[in-house]
């Protein structure tokens, strides 16, 4: 692994506290709040902890309470919901400062037949065709500072334009990208659900500002995650190329909606994801 996914790995390597309840790192960055699929992905480890390993998550249901301090650890209690023959449902609580910052209820399933059929993978180029991240964002480099320079965990390739590019007066409300983690991972299926899910939150919001010209690096536009669900359809690596395909139908009130659909390089659908955010704008 690169020093950078090693980071992460160690990130989502929570330490057992007592039963059921374990604590999470932050990350040493400067954001001003703790970044969402940070909380998610440790937020599931807390619950994969207390879980047959071989029961492999299968949906997600969360909500961002208030903006997590990454000054300080966070602990999750777990609730041990139920433990079913074929199902387990696990409920997590992330505190901070004595106060809960983001619940999730999450489902496992033990691996059993049925019926099989996938929506198929949207016609787009293949990953060693596009730009490296760095390579399709070097005009805006300095608009993202360390967020460009620093070593990142994913390999990220948009196949437009990102948000930051508010030049575009035609961006649909949708964007795609591929993404892989940026080294080999072990073999252990919770820690691939936990990077994916992870991943999951880094732009599918994105897909909200696409048609307004806006972009998380102005001052006067802020957002936050509000919700988040993710439906896992089958096996994968976190490792091997993912397609990201996201879009947003709808935007109100200042909340956007986006939904997104990750498919395996052999085009299988792997995970559904679906999300509400929060997206204030000042008037100019």
């Amino acid at each position: 692994m690169t020093g950078a996914l090693d980071q992460l790995v160690d990130l989502l390597d929570l330490e057992p506290i007592e039963d059921n309840v374990f604590r999470g790192k932050c990350a040493n960055d400067d954001r001003q709040r703790v970044f969402g699929g940070h909380v998610a992905g440790q937020a599931l480890v807390a619950a994969g902890r207390t879980v047959d390993p071989q029961r492999t998550v299968h949906s997600l249901h969360a909500y961002f309470l208030l903006p997590g301090d990454p000054a300080l650890p966070i602990l999750y209690e777990v609730d041990r919901i139920r433990d079913g023959g074929s199902f387990t449902t696990r409920r997590v609580v992330a505190i901070q400062h004595g106060r809960p910052i983001f619940n999730m209820a999450a489902s496992f399933h033990r691996d059993e037949p049925g019926v099989d059929h996938s929506a198929s993978a949207p016609a787009v180029p293949r990953p060693e065709d596009l730009p490296t991240f760095k390579e399709r964002l070097e005009p805006f480099a300095a608009q993202l500072g360390k967020w460009y320079t620093e070593p990142r965990p994913l390999d990220m390739r948009f196949l437009d334009t990102p948000s930051i590019d508010t030049s575009r007066d035609d961006a649909p409300a949708a964007q795609q990208l591929w993404f892989r983690a940026e080294g080999e991972l072990p073999h252990d299926p919770l820690l691939h659900a936990c990077i994916v899910t992870y991943a999951s939150d880094l732009t599918l919001l994105d897909s909200v500002l696409l048609p307004h010209q806006l972009s998380w690096y102005q001052s006067d536009v802020a957002g936050a995650s509000l919700d988040h669900a993710m439906w896992f359809h089958r096996p994968f690596r976190a490792d091997d190329w993912i397609l990201y395909d996201q879009e947003s139908p709808s935007a109100h009130g200042a909340r956007g909606f986006a939904r997104g659909s990750m498919y395996s390089s052999d085009g299988g659908l792997i995970v559904s994801v679906a999300q509400e955010g929060l997206v204030r704008v000042r008037r100019r």
